[in-house]
């Protein structure tokens, strides 16, 4: 059952910000990696729609709405068309890979919580989809174009921390009834702050005892 946590509108908006960052973020991977255009493009629609076609699937949504809503499936075409043309410009282009994929990170934690919680699910499930949504096209990303996963790269700075961090804080203000445009775009930037903080400062996650 369906349930109004967050208007239709905001989800889409949250939804729309959170693709293009990805899709940028998997074209300028895939311009690192010398793909070409077709291969360019493909990345960035596996990095921008992945995660949340995994959430749609799970919670009942289907199709999921990046088969229904042509905005949801151009608009990564649009970012690897960008990408495309306009990356010689960029003087580092894996910082502005990572840098993407931080904000798509933390925009769609925060969106598929709500998307999930909208579904009717508890909070804590809602967290975890939340965090899938986020990490989803990201490690799909990192498959095709042979790289390790930076959710489990062992030297890798933390990645699911945040988008935990961010779900945690859209599921707990849902449930305090705070949440709204304003304090979702709180938790989103939280999230894209840690992420941040933590690739500036190389943040890890523990490893086990006598690993290290």
């Amino acid at each position: 059952m369906s349930t109004v946590i967050v208007s239709p509108v905001v989800q889409e908006i949250l939804d729309l910000i959170g693709i293009f960052a990805f899709a940028l973020s998997g074209a300028l991977l895939a311009v690192r990696k010398r793909f070409d255009a077709v291969g360019i493009a493909v990345l960035a629609e596996v990095t921008a729609l992945g995660g949340g076609v995994l959430r749609d699937v799970v919670i009942g949504a289907v199709p999921p709405v990046a088969f229904t809503d042509m905005g949801y499936f151009v608009t990564p075409l649009v970012a690897a068309a960008l990408v495309f043309f306009w990356h010689p410009r960029l003087a580092r282009i894996n910082r502005f890979v990572l840098v993407f994929d931080a904000f798509g990170l933390g925009v769609f934690c925060v969106a598929g919580t709500i998307k999930a919680l909208n579904h009717g699910m508890h909070p804590l499930p809602a967290m975890a989809l939340g965090v899938m949504t986020a990490i989803g096209g990201g490690a799909l990303r990192d498959v095709l174009s042979m790289e390790v996963p930076a959710l489990l790269h062992p030297a890798s700075e933390i990645y699911a921390v945040p988008a935990l961090l961010g779900s945690s804080l859209a599921a707990g203000l849902a449930a305090l009834h705070l949440l709204n445009p304003v304090t979702s775009a709180l938790a989103a930037l939280i999230a894209v702050v840690v992420r941040l903080l933590a690739l500036r400062y190389g943040w890890r996650a523990p490893l086990a005892p006598g690993t290290e």
